[in-house]
């Protein structure tokens, strides 16, 4: 089932005169890892950023359509706060908060807690802290370092603090930015397991120039270039018997 549709999504930059992204059409099924391949400046990370609106920051011109469980994105009553609270996103570099591992993790949760009472909110902030990093797998490491900064820890337990950040709002979908391009091997090892643990529960979509990593991690994959979605399909297909010759030479290394 499709939890994301995408239709003829075209984006501009620079005042229109750019366009990075040329009519894509893709569906996202729910509960699966989808993996954005291709070289840079393609338009992947532009067709990521789509997905929670994020390119309304830069002032992009963005057509077509986003439908994220049937609904347009992009219409003109969609609240924008709610809808990156349910699509959620990790950056490439690990980007915690100048504060500590806790105040990290509830921030998001603290700003969206209407109605919980004062009685209840710490009782509630602390369960979601701890729920939220026991799913980020950084739990056994951090639970009696609490009120540590996040700026103390090393980049791997960082980019798994920013995951355990965007879970505690709850998301459904949940974007990663090449997520491991700043981590060390065994770091990156443990995101990936966690990646494949996440999809249980929340649809994924992952931008990475790292082709085993895509084969490793992904159920579909998306091979972008110059801005045009060239091919998409079954992560063991695309790999194995791509259909376009583009995909072939850019999987084997003949570019990018």
């Amino acid at each position: 089932m499709s939890k994301i549709e995408v239709t003829g999504l075209s984006v501009f930059y620079g005042r229109g005169t750019v366009q990075a992204l040329k009519e894509v059409s893709i569906k996202i099924e729910a509960k699966k890892v989808t993996a954005l391949i291709g070289p840079s400046g393609c338009g992947k990370s532009t067709f990521l950023r789509s997905l929670n609106r994020m390119n309304d920051l830069v002032g992009a011109k963005t057509e077509g359509e986003v439908l994220v469980d049937g609904e347009d994105i992009y219409n003109g009553g969609t609240d924008v706060i709610q809808l990156r609270k349910r699509v959620g996103m990790v950056f490439q570099q690990p980007n915690p908060f100048p504060m500590s591992i806790y105040e990290n993790v509830a921030y998001g949760p603290r700003v969206h807690a209407r109605g919980w009472g004062n009685g209840k909110l710490k009782r509630r902030l602390d369960r979601v802290v701890e729920e939220s990093l026991r799913r980020a797998a950084l739990w056994p490491e951090v639970k009696d370092r609490l009120g540590e900064s996040a700026l103390k820890f090393s980049g791997g337990q960082q980019q798994r603090l920013c995951i355990a950040r965007a879970l505690a709002v709850n998301p459904e979908i949940i974007l990663f930015d090449e997520p491991c391009s700043a981590l060390d091997p065994v770091s990156t090892a443990r995101v990936e397991e966690l990646l494949r643990e996440l999809k249980r529960d929340y649809t994924i979509v992952i931008v990475t120039h790292n082709m085993q990593q895509a084969a490793r991690v992904s159920d579909f994959t998306a091979f972008f270039l110059l801005g045009e979605l060239i091919e998409f399909g079954e992560t063991t297909r695309i790999f194995e018997k791509p259909s376009d010759k583009r995909t072939e030479e850019y999987i084997t290394g003949r570019f990018g």
